[in-house]
C-alpha cells in the first residue's frame, strides 16, 4: 500500500448544519473525512486547507494548493473538493505538469447529511490513486474515474460522468 496524503479543502463533502443560523457550514474539523478515513482506510495522512465552498475558492487558494502539493513529500495524493469547480482546480494543477499522483474527489450531498456518497468517494479515489502508474491529475466521482479532463459534472443529473 502507497501512503496518501489527503488535502482536505473544504466543498459539500464537509458541511455540517449550524442549528444556532440554520446554515450549512464547513466542519474545519474535518470530521465525516476522519469517520471514514479511520474505519476504511490505512497508510494516509490528512491535512486541513483552505476550509472553503469551492465557490468561494480564488486564485490564491489554488496557489496556496499547489504549493501545498509541491512542498509535499508524498507522491499519492487526494485532494477532497467542493464539486462546483472541482474542475477548474484540477486544470490548474495539470497545467503545472506535478511529477504526482493527485486524485479529486468530493460530495453532491454532505457526508453529515447522508454519509453514502462521501464515504464511496472517497473510497473509490483512495483504491484508485493506488492502482494509477502515471503521474497526472485525476478525478474519482460517483463511479466514474479517470482523467480530469475526461470526469465531468453532468449539472443536468446532478452526478459526474465520464465524457
Amino acid at each position: 500500500m502507497k501512503k496518501i496524503l489527503i488535502l482536505n479543502t473544504g466543498g459539500t463533502f464537509n458541511k455540517i448544519y449550524n442549528p444556532l443560523n440554520g446554515v450549512l457550514e464547513i466542519d474545519k474539523n474535518a470530521s465525516a473525512l476522519l469517520n471514514i478515513a479511520n474505519k476504511w482506510l490505512c497508510d494516509f495522512e490528512i491535512l486541513n486547507i483552505i476550509n472553503k465552498d469551492s465557490l468561494e475558492m480564488t486564485s490564491k487558494d489554488r496557489l496556496e494548493l499547489l504549493d501545498t502539493i509541491t512542498h509535499s513529500k508524498y507522491t499519492h495524493i487526494i485532494i477532497v473538493h467542493g464539486t462546483d469547480t472541482m474542475d477548474i482546480s484540477a486544470s490548474f494543477l495539470a497545467e503545472e505538469r506535478l511529477e504526482k499522483h493527485i486524485v479529486f474527489t468530493g460530495a453532491m450531498v454532505p457526508y453529515s447529511i447522508d454519509p453514502v456518497e462521501a464515504t464511496a468517494n472517497l473510497a473509490s479515489a483512495y483504491g484508485y490513486i493506488q492502482a494509477l502508474n502515471r503521474h497526472g491529475i485525476y478525478i474519482a466521482m460517483n463511479r466514474a474515474m479517470g482523467s480530469y479532463d475526461m470526469v465531468l459534472k453532468d449539472r443536468k443529473q446532478g452526478k459526474f460522468t465520464i465524457v
